[in-house]
């Protein structure tokens, strides 16, 4: 019997839309700048992106209905609007998507720009502690492929997209990060943010929604 220095931490996982079962996180990982707008905004030129991806630990996840609490270490942290894959075994036998969510990759922008001026890692911009809030999972086929996409700041529209603006779609997405890792079930990818990216500050309550699937929504914590 393992004897464990101490008990090892619970799995994180997210609900799944239309029953109690639960989708067990094991990572995430996510493309950078794979809406041609928001590679604008963010100084590079799309017609020249190629994929590339980012991770956060798969307990950055924050569940729908809990409030991350704003990170230590900046002053501009923003919020990213995303459509999420979830991977998992297929009917096949293989592994691919299973699912899908909304998600919101939070973002501490003045690290992340420190990082790119002195071309180091993102991990502290991007991977920290509940950075990665995600609804519940909608199982099966995406409702609506190119559907809308969109993030409020308490009422006021800030982002406002469609799923098909993305660069590269979802299975290209899924087949360009398998070339990189072996993925596995309990994976998720977050896809990718729409143009309108901006800071938050604690109070403010963030709504995120994409057609067909479950709302997120949080408030961001002192």
């Amino acid at each position: 019997m393992t004897q464990w220095l101490f008990p090892p931490r619970a799995v994180p996982s997210l609900p799944i839309t239309g029953g109690d079962r639960r989708f067990p996180v094991r990572r995430i990982l996510c493309v950078g700048q794979n809406y041609a707008a928001h590679a604008r905004e963010m100084g590079s030129d799309p017609d020249k992106q190629t994929p590339f991806f980012f991770s956060k630990p798969g307990d950055a996840i924050v569940a729908d209905g809990q409030d991350p609490a704003y990170p230590s270490a900046t002053d501009n942290l923003h919020y990213e609007a995303e459509l999420v894959a979830a991977i998992g075994p297929t009917p096949d036998g293989g592994i691919g998507i299973v699912g899908w969510a909304v998600g919101c990759d939070l973002t501490r922008r003045d690290l992340q720009a420190e990082a790119k001026k002195a071309g180091r890692p993102w991990d502290a911009a991007k991977g920290f502690d509940q950075s990665a809030p995600c609804g519940a999972i909608t199982l099966g086929a995406l409702p609506h492929p190119a559907g809308a996409i969109g993030l409020s700041v308490n009422g006021e529209t800030k982002q406002a997209g469609t799923l098909d603006d993305m660069i590269l779609n979802p299975d290209r997405i899924v087949e360009a990060a398998g070339a990189l890792w072996t993925l596995q079930p309990g994976d998720l990818i977050f896809t990718g943010t729409p143009s309108g990216v901006g800071p938050v500050r604690p109070g403010d309550r963030i709504v995120v929604t994409i057609d067909g699937l479950e709302t997120l929504s949080f408030e961001i914590k002192p």
